[in-house]
């Protein structure tokens, strides 16, 4: 006799069943008045299923097959108890497997789980949802859950189960929308995804928006990892950050794309251990504090860069898997180098393995095209006020954090995010509720996120590419502002390069690029930032953008990098300017690091590194970088001679550091050098220098402040002044 409901047998046969524990699995039924078990899975691969009593094995029930396709069932007529039991199989090849039955368990994710999610603060999200490798019960396994409230059915399928969507249907959670499977046995290495049937029918096979781990591309599966198993060394980096105040440090970045600092034999990937060790030592010996990465999160296009995320809480498997990733952030810790990286939360590509359409509805995107689309970039936006969307953004944020230990995320195309029209015409938008074009939902979205990660990790360093001239970006939420630390200074970056771009003689009429940028300096923590985004599409390298012949782009480029070190502002330059790279960046191979075999190519590496060391040791370089205390103009007037000069203040006069630049090719043997104290005055740096590839146009004795005023200040000292050079001096105190 049967004793199940063909309908729901079918449902499960056919893969449409919504709540399959509601029949497969143990369950009680009452038959002429007497309890009894019964026991229902489907495996079409079995010609045989047994249950088998886990506390006594030698009590076996042979179960029926009530329908061709795999669908079996066994009454246990002597049983009026529910008792722990495992399901053993003879495949009809004779194999003979057991496991734990998925419909024995009681759900994994508590109420308060699923409570949390709904509200947007469930911020330790991505131990619930994914594949998180767990016990339960005693039992070993893993809990897949994923959020489709709009599906009808949503099944785990895998290299355990033929992909097939029919053995592991999940269970739908109610309102909450989360779909969750405990399946004993699946361990680490296991790939699988997510098979969805949408309201209209169609099947869907989706990456998970939680997985750990991906294939490499261009396959897409998700793969099981542990990600629990690493032993961390980097106790002494966080020790060292304990007392540092993140506003009042040296913090001059290295950024870097992984996949083509250098590569391997016959163009291949290095892996992130290879990696660690190469490009920490190189960053190290330059004498960087931080390296920033452009996105290492999962993506499928590699070029893209990395800014079309598939996977948002996957390293990317081009270079290893999570523990080899965190091995790089630890290795460079035990060196003293920071690790920051590129976060994309503004918009995510159409990819149909991805999150586009996701349930079959636009459930991370807007189902408006003009809330929800980037015509320019063909990607999707982030719903920002939908809570469970924010919450899957906001523990993402944690999570690089907590399981990578990175320092820093640098948040990409926020201008993206807060204005509605960005990149797009008119009647290609929709105004928010008071007709304007800030979006309100993503901006409390970024308040939320930068309050949340500053709280829980008030050392991490938050830092905004922001392109436009919204105000307080940089400010404390609670004061008005986004909540970034920092924020990329695009401007400055745009008019410094259009002057540095300019032939020497036409720089007179361009001084005020130079300048301009002082008159907000301080009106945000700014980063002065020369970034891959110039040195691309047809951009030129940075000694590409520098007008004169050879020596002079070399000497172009010394004056233009001594400028921005003594200029207010944290540092950042992306990978191969600073020895000098002729070819435009191209992310499909390594750097040209064969340069290096020339001398003018070498002497500019070694004063990038002498001038990183010198920012570093020099605390009137950074100490107060974002106050006008900090800073004060000598001359800031002589356009006709493109020549500037000022002072950055440490605490002590014997701590400035006066900073001359020549922005022209004609040396000056007499300058004079306006001047606050009196003393003898030590040349430290000079960009001119031979063993920089120079004309040697230096001053090598101290030069002694005369008593007689000057450019409204009592003293001046006459120095020798390079031509395209920059010249560091500093009070002599010994």
């Amino acid at each position: 006799m049967k004793y199940t409901n063909n309908a729901e047998m079918y449902e499960i046969i056919e893969a449409r069943h919504r709540d399959p524990h509601h029949i497969l699995g143990m369950h009680e039924i009452e038959v002429h008045g007497e309890k009894w078990m019964i026991v229902r899975t489907f495996c079409n691969v079995a010609q045989k299923v047994y249950v088998v009593d886990r506390m006594d094995e030698e009590k076996t029930y042979e179960m029926t097959k009530i329908h061709d396709h795999g669908f079996f069932e066994v009454v246990m007529k002597d049983r009026s108890e529910f008792f722990e039991y495992k399901l053993k199989y003879e495949g009809y090849d004779q194999h003979v497997w057991e496991n734990f039955d998925p419909y024995s368990f009681w759900p994994v994710l508590s109420d308060m789980d699923l409570y949390l999610f709904g509200q947007g603060t469930n911020y330790k999200l991505y131990e619930k949802l994914g594949a998180n490798l767990m016990e339960v019960g005693g039992v070993r396994g893993t809990l897949f859950a994923v959020w489709a409230p709009n599906a009808t059915r949503v099944s785990v399928v895998g290299s355990f189960n033929d992909w097939d969507g029919r053995r592991h249907p999940m269970r739908n959670r109610g309102s909450s929308g989360v779909w969750e499977l405990f399946i004993p046995g699946i361990g680490e290495y296991d790939q699988y995804k997510y098979e969805i049937k949408t309201k209209t029918n169609d099947v869907l096979v989706k990456s998970d928006p939680y997985g750990f781990y991906f294939e490499f591309r261009p396959n897409t599966a998700n793969i099981v990892f542990n990600m629990n198993k690493y032993q961390w060394n980097d106790q002494a980096w966080y020790d060292g950050l304990r007392d540092k105040d993140v506003y009042n440090m040296p913090l001059n970045i290295y950024e870097v794309h992984l996949g083509s600092w250098a590569r391997g034999e016959n163009n291949s990937f290095l892996g992130y251990r290879d990696l660690a060790e190469r490009l920490g030592e190189y960053v190290k010996e330059m004498g960087y504090t931080h390296i920033e990465l452009l996105p290492i999160t999962e993506h499928p296009f590699d070029l893209s860069w990395g800014y079309q995320v598939t996977g948002y809480y996957a390293p990317t498997s081009r270079f290893g898997n999570p523990d080899d990733f965190m091995y790089f952030v630890d290795h460079m810790h035990s060196l003293g180098i920071g690790v920051l990286i590129d976060w994309v939360p503004a918009h995510f590509p159409k990819d149909s393995f991805a999150l586009a359409r996701f349930d079959g509805t636009c459930l991370y995107e807007h189902q408006d095209p003009r809330q929800g689309e980037h015509p320019d970039w063909g990607t999707l936006i982030f719903n920002f006020g939908r809570n469970e969307v924010k919450n899957f953004l906001i523990a993402n944020a944690l999570y690089w954090i907590e399981k990578f230990h990175i320092d820093g995320l640098r948040v990409d195309a926020v201008a993206s995010m807060i204005y509605l029209d960005y990149g797009k015409k008119y009647g290609e938008w929709v105004p928010n509720p008071y007709g304007g074009k800030e979006n309100i939902e993503a901006i409390e979205f970024v308040k939320h996120m930068n309050s949340v990660v500053g709280g829980y990790y008030p050392k991490t360093l938050l830092i905004a590419e922001e392109s436009t001239a919204w105000s307080n970006v940089s400010r404390r939420t609670e004061d008005g502002g986004l909540g970034f630390k920092f924020k990329w200074n695009m401007g400055w970056m745009n008019d410094f390069l259009h002057y540095m771009n300019k032939e020497a003689v036409y720089r007179k009429y361009h001084h005020n690029n130079l300048t301009f940028g002082l008159i907000y300096a301080f009106s945000e923590n700014f980063i002065l930032v020369l970034s891959h985004d110039e040195v691309v599409y047809g951009k030129g390298s940075m000694i590409g953008k520098m007008p004169g012949d050879y020596w002079q782009k070399f000497a172009n480029l010394r004056v233009a990098y001594g400028f921005m070190y003594g200029h207010p502002g944290k540092k950042l330059l992306f990978m191969g300017g600073e020895f000098g790279q002729f070819n435009e960046w191209d992310c499909t191979k390594s750097l040209d690091w064969n340069l290096l075999d020339y001398d003018m190519h070498r002497d500019l590496k070694e004063y990038m590194k002498d001038l990183n060391y010198l920012y570093r040791n020099e605390n009137a370089l950074w100490a107060n970088d974002f106050g006008y205390q900090g800073f004060e103009w000598i001359d800031c007037q002589d356009a006709n001679a493109s020549i500037l000069a000022f002072f950055r203040k440490g605490i002590n006069p014997d701590e400035y550091i006066y900073v001359v630049c020549n922005f022209t090719p004609v040396p000056h043997y007499q300058y004079k050098l306006a001047l606050p104290f009196e003393g003898s005055y030590v040349e430290i740096f000079n960009s001119d220098d031979v063993k920089y590839g120079g004309s040697g146009i230096v001053n090598p004795e101290p030069v002694k402040a005369i008593k007689k005023e000057y450019f409204a200040r009592p003293y001046y000292a006459e120095i020798k002044l390079p031509p395209l050079g920059v010249t560091y001096f500093k009070l002599k105190t010994w």
